[in-house]
């Protein structure tokens, strides 16, 4: 059998775990307190729907179909159903750990990623809808995009940096909920009655969550237990922190009052920005990065919102769409070779056509998947099924207390 590191394989596994976390339960809890009471059991429900529906599909064909060789669009069918995976086999992007773990890696993300989406259009969607809208999204959108860029696809080979996801997981998810939410249309009531977050104690556990777990999201994508992984670490904490700092600051001036919900909002939007950049800044360049975020994504999430009028009720474009966006630019801009030899292909202009080639496909892409689904099962649940909550109507159970 194939020797691996043990120290690697070990960092991977627990790398897996932590990203793991990130979606079951820090994801369901962040978007679970942030929805109304009626609502939060479906919510909670979206998340750990997601994870046992995408692991099934990622064995199936996913892992298939975004890592196995192919073409500049697609990866290939050799791994459907995993046949070639054995005990001794190994994916040459990650050649020190056994394969099977680099695909419970890659898991992980493919599971957080459409959950992300479901906080575009929280309150308001079929939980059968969902189901079928997540399961093609994956093997029509995030399937391909992350070949684009991780398996060999032509984003790659044009020179596109992406350490962790800031096109594959949050601008793909991001885009996708802004879609969405504009095809769905506003929550009932939305402008009229008070949507505040019913239970932002939820929330706050939910973001530290996925604070603790982006260091699997970040510092794991390194492959290894090295010290490209230690420095991304580094790059993560301090833009998360830099982030919530600036949000804050931009709330409190604008606002009065500097809240919660904005200072998880803040973290999140800088661990949303460092992803593409982690393994190739410095910790100035991360330092910057996060202000720049968190200044960033309060005026998308608040102001560009607001003067649109569209209901992204959890802010996925707002954060996770813009927040990744910025953060690909951002990365041809601070990418240094002093940290990661592959900075030496950093380019703005390739970061940008990387970030509209995903904003144009899973734009698209996600459309076509919504009028489908709307057109079979419809989307939307009824009005007063809205009105009374989707806990008791799709689920028949209620949150007491």
């Amino acid at each position: 059998m194939t020797k691996f590191d043990s120290g690697d394989t070990a960092w991977m596994l627990v790398s897996s775990a932590l990203v793991m976390l990130m979606t079951i339960p820090g994801l369901a809890l962040f978007y679970g307190g942030m929805v109304r009471k009626k609502n939060v059991l479906a919510t909670l429900a979206q998340s750990f729907a997601a994870t046992a529906l995408v692991t099934v599909l990622w064995v199936a064909a996913g892992y298939s179909l975004a890592f196995a060789r192919g073409g500049a669009f697609v990866g290939g069918a050799s791994y459907l159903l995993l046949g070639p995976m054995g005990m001794d086999s190994a994916n040459p992007l990650a050649p020190t750990i056994p394969e099977s773990v680099y695909l419970l890696f890659q898991m992980t993300f493919a599971i957080i990623t459409p959950a992300l989406i479901a906080g575009a259009f929280a309150d308001r969607m079929k939980f059968s809808a969902y189901l079928w809208f997540t399961g093609a999204w994956l093997i029509l959108v995030y399937c391909p995009v992350a070949h684009w860029v991780w398996g060999g696809g032509w984003l790659g080979r044009l020179g596109a940096l992406d350490y962790a996801g800031g096109t594959v997981v949050h601008l793909n998810a991001g885009t996708a909920g802004l879609v969405a939410c504009l095809v769905l249309g506003p929550r009932r009531g939305f402008k009229t009655e008070n949507m505040a977050p019913h239970n932002l104690v939820l929330s706050v556990i939910g973001a530290s969550l996925l604070w603790v777990g982006w260091f699997g999201f970040n510092a794991g994508s390194a492959g290894a237990a090295n010290a490209n992984a230690g420095m991304a670490a580094v790059a993560t904490q301090i833009a998360a922190a830099a982030a919530a700092l600036s949000w804050t600051a931009m709330e409190w001036a604008l606002a009065g009052k500097p809240s919660v919900l904005g200072m998880i909002s803040g973290a999140v939007a800088g661990l949303v920005a460092i992803t593409p950049a982690s393994g190739f800044v410095d910790p100035k360049s991360a330092l910057v990065i996060g202000l720049i975020a968190g200044a960033a994504c309060y005026g998308s999430a608040v102001w560009m919102k607001r003067l649109a009028g569209y209901d992204d009720a959890l802010d996925a474009w707002g954060v996770h769409g813009v927040g990744g966006a910025l953060g690909a630019v951002l990365t041809g801009v601070f990418a240094s070779t002093a940290i990661n030899p592959a900075g030496a292909s950093a380019s703005v202009l390739v970061q940008l056509a990387s970030v509209g080639a995903v904003f144009a496909y899973s734009g698209v892409a996600t459309f076509a998947i919504l009028k489908a689904v709307d057109r079979a099962l419809g989307l939307r649940v009824a009005a007063e099924v809205e009105i009374e909550g989707l806990d008791i109507n799709l689920h028949g159970e209620t949150v007491h207390g």
